[in-house]
């Protein structure tokens, strides 16, 4: 008997399916690197008429972005904080991103890191997760060092209403072995350990479930060992791209069907290298994304097979 709605681990492997793979493009509208045309918008711009302009600036690059890769890929990190450095128009912004995804028919992500427990998790989860709130993202992304009570607030939503959740487990920053990697066994696998539990009431037909982790593409040697911890989890892989990571390594921790990692490129696909600007974005950003998505197919495949 099917579910309506169905739980969010299905929707992003039917996402994955219906697109040939497993891209997630990563929304983050730098300011100084916007296209000439709109940058000149804000310049010299200050207060309130700068935030707003440069709103409505980042705004119309993002849809630009999300109809270039519409076809391509599978589903879009708007990173949240890009957006709410701009006060009041930013996050008005951030909802007229996230209405425009969704009109597409696109997965969203909402990158916004959230922590806490009780009532202002339970807060943060219907601000972005509700969908009949301001948001309505598909899924977020949250940070577990107060505790696994962070997710709690937030599984109602995967239950209900097919939301997710992607976990902070093994992120590949600097600084992150200093927690993640502390003690025996490792902070990161006890991260683990405890999202395979919370996740498996809500694993759906597709084996996966609404609860995933985000673990860094530089963890690829990590990645067989935490997948071990976490079968039914998607992964949602950071760090390929600008950032240096490669394609492999990003698969590393996908399961044998060459399932369940979700890779995210966010500046390797919405700015050109070097620091140039495009000269038709909309056709540029679509090149790059679909240059990596042939990629990740290819790599996905030689692996599955």
């Amino acid at each position: 008997m099917s579910r309506t709605p169905p739980l969010f681990g299905d929707r992003l492997a039917a996402a994955v399916d219906a697109v040939g793979s497993p891209l997630c493009v990563g929304l983050d509208p730098h300011l100084d690197r916007l296209p000439p045309a709109l940058r000149a918008r804000f310049a010299g711009r200050t207060g309130a008429d700068f935030r707003g302009l440069a709103a409505d600036a980042a705004a119309e690059f993002c849809i630009t972005a999300i109809d270039a890769v519409h076809g391509i890929a599978a589903a879009l990190k708007p990173q949240v904080a890009f957006f709410e450095a701009l006060g009041a128009p930013g996050v008005a912004a951030l909802e007229r991103t996230v209405a425009h995804a969704r009109d597409r028919g696109m997965l969203v992500i909402a990158d916004a890191k959230r922590g806490d427990i009780s009532s202002t998790a339970a807060a943060y989860a219907r601000a972005i997760l509700d969908p009949q709130g301001p948001l309505a993202a598909d899924a977020v992304t949250l940070a577990p060092y107060m505790g696994l009570d962070v997710v709690q607030p937030f599984l109602p939503w995967c239950r209900d209403h097919g939301r997710g959740v992607f976990v902070l487990v093994r992120t590949t920053n600097p600084g992150s072995a200093l927690l993640q990697r502390h003690g025996s066994p490792e902070v990161a696998q006890v991260v683990a350990d405890g999202l395979a539990e919370l996740g498996a009431p809500l694993v759906g037909d597709s084996g996966l479930s609404s609860v995933g982790a985000v673990v860094g593409a530089f963890a690829a040697e990590e990645a067989a060992a935490l997948r071990a911890r976490m079968p039914a989890a998607w992964f949602l892989v950071p760090g390929v791209g600008a950032q240096g990571g490669g394609v492999a390594e990003a698969l590393a921790g996908a399961r044998s069907d060459g399932q369940g990692a979700l890779v995210n490129s966010a500046r390797g696909i919405l700015f050109a290298a070097g620091g140039r600007d495009d000269d038709d974005p909309a056709t540029a950003i679509a090149g790059r994304a679909r240059a990596l998505a042939d990629q990740l197919r290819s790599c996905a495949g030689a692996a599955s097979s």
